[in-house]
């Protein structure tokens, strides 16, 4: 069975509609769902459908549509939420996201459970957690098939690394390992291939990708946050694991996922190196070796992503 249903909840934001469109234009889509709550939607819809590629397009909106908008798809991916402005940090953003992915979840649950769930509503160390819980409570969940998309630490890191090493951008990979915000955002620039860093670009190189999002905050001076460059990583994770589910080998993505790996460095989720396959996860690759600099900063970090990751636990516990 080919992979080819995709369904985009929180398609009229700006991360969904740039999403939405890199989905449309793909030809591994067949069928696109778009759900927000926002009326636009339908409208967002038909725009795309006049954009002359394969995939048909449908739009849903409101409380009552969100189930039928999953219905029968191969992969869901979640956008939705407020974004981050000016000052703000991604722990403000929890009260508000977590409840709307909570209810993701649950729809999730009843109308396409064997589907693969990507989450990009931020904060991911918490609202993944957050739905992972709901779906384990309906006896629905699947470790294989739920993904944290830290994919934009990723693209920043190979940028910025590019830049510094004057390569070419496309023939770089740079692990990056921790959660998906701040602190817990570790790229492991000791397993980059031939290059060469002082230690004053290794600690500038860090600190920029750990904090790209408040550069995008900062540069939109209260006009937004990171929208275009999160849809394009979302969008490459997406086809990742369609391609991995349509039996492409070789697939490696960094995804913030539940697994023994996660358990060894003392929190339940944590992002890793992981090859696809058809039913998700196929291999856990692990962080492979951290030099001293990567090591001390990961020390630092797992007690903030375990803070974050227990705070969307507790959410879930909570709830009535």
């Amino acid at each position: 069975m080919r992979m080819k249903n995709v369904c985009v909840v929180g398609a009229a934001g700006g991360i969904g509609q740039p999403l939405s469109l890199l989905m449309k234009s793909s030809p591994l889509v067949t069928k696109l769902s778009l759900y927000d709550l926002a009326p636009v939607t339908p409208g967002v819809a038909c725009d795309l459908s006049h954009i002359n590629t394969g995939a048909k397009v449908t739009g849903f909106t409101g409380a009552d549509q969100l189930e039928a908008s999953m219905a029968g798809a191969d992969l869901v991916i979640v956008p939705a939420g407020v974004p981050r402005k000016p000052g703000m940090t991604r722990d403000d953003l929890f009260n508000t996201n977590a409840g709307i992915v909570a209810n993701i979840a649950k729809a999730f649950a009843k109308a396409c459970p064997n589907a693969f769930l990507l989450i990009i509503s931020n904060p991911v160390n918490s609202t993944v957690p957050i739905a992972a819980q709901i779906l384990k409570n309906a006896g629905k969940f699947d470790p294989k098939k739920v993904f944290g998309v830290t994919t934009l630490d990723v693209t920043r890191a190979n940028t910025f690394v590019a830049e510094n090493q004057k390569w070419d951008v496309s023939k770089v990979n740079v692990p990056v390992i921790g959660g998906h915000a701040g602190i817990t955002i570790l790229p492991l620039l000791s397993q980059v291939p031939n290059a060469k860093f002082t230690e004053q670009d290794k600690q500038a190189l860090t600190k920029r990708i750990m904090f790209g999002g408040d550069e995008v905050v900062a540069a939109k001076a209260g006009g937004g946050s990171a929208t275009l460059s999160m849809a394009y990583a979302g969008a490459q994770f997406a086809f990742s694991v369609l391609r991995a589910a349509n039996g492409e080998k070789g697939i490696v993505e960094c995804t913030f996922i539940e697994s023994k790996i996660s358990n060894m460095v003392g929190v339940p989720w944590f992002s890793v190196p992981v090859e696809l396959g058809v039913n998700g996860v196929e291999k856990i690759l692990g962080t492979g070796k951290l030099d001293a600099f990567e090591t001390k900063l990961l020390e630092v970090a797992l007690p903030e992503l375990k803070s974050s990751i227990d705070k969307g636990l507790e959410f879930v516990a909570k709830m009535p």
